[in-house]
């Protein structure tokens, strides 16, 4: 071909396959109503129930809109990208450091950081009666929501019948960074007056290091002991940190 010859094509003669934009192209090149439908956010929460959304399409919806270069999806995408996926770290940012993105203002950061916690409060609610909690793995699903953001030391009791169902979930103590007073008549007394057969304690580290201290390992077996005498079963002593630790798995029961 003589390079001195140009050639120019008509968008009508590109093929099918040259004019087709993936979902990640459109997310760049065009605003989201201009998406096949399907691909909407909105009219696949419709079409297919929201499970089959992704996060950042979830939340594409509740900012409702991105810049004029950035599809709301798209910018959802890069924001979670910078939380590693994690919708924990996404409820974990402040106002200011979501305003730093093009894109989002101040009302639509306090729209993300109310549905993150609107989704922490959900995952909080008290447990039905007939959720049994007789395993580590279901205590830590329990207890995971409730400790993972904080700061300082909590000491909770899970008030059980007999059959390990809950009672009330109560907060007996909270303390510093490495440490909180437990008062073992206290929690025995909540105990009696509720009426529970069984009890399960959890405290946290706010270290993330779930390695049990001489101090923890003393006051479980002061609890245990203190409790069989009023017929009441120590069934776990969780420790909540980056993973968790307990005492009834390891066998120190």
């Amino acid at each position: 071909m003589n390079p001195d010859i140009s050639i120019d094509i008509h968008p009508a003669v590109l093929s099918q396959s040259q004019q087709e934009q993936s979902p990640s192209d459109k997310e760049h090149s065009l605003t989201i109503r201009n998406w096949d439908e399907a691909d909407r956010p909105r009219e696949k929460l419709s079409a297919q129930g929201a499970d089959r959304l992704t996060p950042a399409e979830l939340l594409a919806i509740l900012i409702g809109s991105g810049t004029p270069q950035e599809s709301a999806v798209s910018l959802m995408q890069r924001i979670m990208k910078d939380c590693n996926g994690s919708l924990r770290r996404l409820g974990r940012m402040s106002i200011a450091e979501l305003c730093r993105y093009k894109g989002i203002g101040e009302a639509k950061a306090i729209t993300i950081l109310a549905a993150c916690e609107l989704g922490k409060r959900r995952a909080q609610e008290p447990a039905s009666a007939d959720v049994v909690l007789n395993s580590p793995e279901v205590l830590y699903e329990y207890f995971l929501p409730r400790m993972e953001d904080l700061t300082v030391e909590e000491f909770h009791i899970l008030l059980l019948r007999q059959n390990l169902s809950l009672i009330s979930d109560i907060c007996i103590g909270r303390g510093g960074l490495t440490a909180t007073a437990v008062d073992v008549r206290v929690l025995l007394r909540e105990a009696l007056l509720a009426k529970a057969t069984a009890i399960v304690m959890c405290h946290n580290h706010p270290s993330g290091n779930t390695n049990p201290s001489q101090q923890d390992d003393l006051l479980t077996m002061k609890v245990k002991c203190a409790a069989e005498m009023m017929d009441i079963r120590l069934i776990d002593h969780i420790i909540m940190g980056g993973t968790y630790f307990s005492y009834n798995q390891a066998g120190r029961l």
